[in-house]
Order: C-alpha cells, then structure tokens, then sequence
C-alpha cells in the first residue's frame, strides 16, 4: 500500500512540474482547421548568417532529443532522464552530454561571455539535482537545463538577426555585444522578412535614399571625384579621379 502511494504520490508531483518546463525549442503546437492539436518546427530567426543558422538547428534539435524525445501519460521527458537512472555514472554522463552537445555547440555562435555563464549555471544546476535520488531525476525532467539553453541561444541570436536587418542608425542593441552579421561569409544573402520592428534593408535604403544633384551649367567645372555616386552614408563610391 505504501509503495503505491509513492508512485502516486510522483506521479502527481510529475504532472505538477510539466507547469514549470521550458517550451520545446524544436517543435511548437498549432490547431489546425478541423481544430486538432498538431505541431511543427520552429522558423529560425530572419537575419542569421548561415553558420548561425546551421548551430541554432543542431542545438534545438539536441536539446529537443535530449530532454523532449519521449512522451509518457504526457509528461515528456528525454534521454537525459534515462541515462540519469543509473547511480552516479548516469548524472556524470548527463552533465558532459549538457555541455558537448549544447553548450560547446552554442559558443560557436560567437556568444558573449555572460550568456555562456548563464548556460553553464543552467547545467551546473542540472548536474546538482541529478544527484539525489528518484525525485532528483524526476525534477531533472522538468528543469531541462538543454531546452532553457537553447531558449538562451534563440533569443540571443533573434536580436542579432534584428540587428543586421536595422540600418546603423536605427540600431538599438550594443553591436559589440550583439555582433550582427557575425559568421557571414562575402557575398553571402540574409534572409529577411518585413514585420511591425524588423524591416530589410532595401526598405530602409529606399527611405533614407538621396535626391540626385542637378547637372552643372554649361561651362562649369565639376568638383565631384569621379566615380562617387549619390549613395546614402557609408554606400557612396570609393572611385579616385585621375588625370
């Protein structure tokens, strides 16, 4: 009778924790025409580079499988809660697939140092509850240091893509901390899309574009270097005049 109410005494505490989980960094739930719950993946953030884009995948899709994978009666749980079942080596294991899997993936990305002290605190405190017994797991489920990670990640790099797709003037984020654009390769596009805050750069350009100079009169000399164009800031042509 006591082992019995044990087991229903975790499984209402499981049930209470799902309220305090991360969401899934992978997939997002939508209701459809009919009014069924289905999901999909998430869209990546517009402004990324390539690179950015390829390292914000590979870590959604880890973290997803790390703490997300498996479903049971609803609560979801991933491999991290399976492997942490077994005594002292489990929660060893756990700690250094948090950090190779997710972390040392993430700081490819170019993060500032206080986020990468942020997603370390985030396993340290994984790797200290996985050390108590039963209930330790149980909450270890629910805390999902990889999926709060990769929120981490996501949010970080969904500023940096706004800032790439702002002009330098309208840039409200320290660009030093943010770096937009980082990763990018010459010659490489941005995929962008206009919204209420985030607007291309072709749209911005066009706003801020200057008037042409009128031609000069008949006789008078032209002061303008050759190959300058009415390009606005840092767009103008960097032609030299020859003799």
């Amino acid at each position: 009778m006591n082992t019995l109410a044990q087991k229903y005494g975790k499984g209402v505490f499981a049930k209470h924790l799902e309220n305090y989980q991360p969401q899934d960094p992978l997939y997002e739930t939508y209701q459809d025409s009919a009014g069924r719950q289905k999901r999909r993946k998430r869209e990546v953030p517009p402004g990324l580079s390539k690179r950015d884009e390829k390292i914000l995948k590979s870590v959604k899709r880890r973290a997803h499988y790390l703490d997300k994978g498996f479903s049971l009666c609803g609560f979801r749980f991933g491999w991290t809660f399976i492997i942490g079942f077994i005594p002292i080596v489990g929660d060893v294991v756990d700690a250094s697939l948090n950090y190779y899997l997710v972390v040392r993936k993430a700081r490819k990305a170019e993060l500032p140092g206080w986020l990468v002290q942020r997603m370390l605190l985030n396993n340290t405190i994984s790797a200290a509850i996985g050390f108590v017994p039963i209930v330790g797991d149980v909450i270890l489920a629910a805390y999902k240091a990889n999926s709060r990670n990769a929120w981490l990640l996501d949010e970080y790099l969904r500023i940096r893509g706004e800032e790439m797709l702002k002009a330098k003037a309208v840039r409200s984020e320290d660009v030093s901390v943010v770096k937009p654009g980082a990763g990018m390769e010459e010659g490489e596009t941005v995929k962008g899309k206009k919204t209420g805050t985030v607007k291309s750069l072709g749209s911005i350009w066009k706003k801020k574009a200057v008037a042409p100079t009128p031609a000069p009169s008949t006789g008078e000399a032209s002061t303008a270097g050759a190959g300058s164009t009415n390009m606005p800031g840092s767009l103008k042509g960097k032609g030299t005049l020859k003799k």
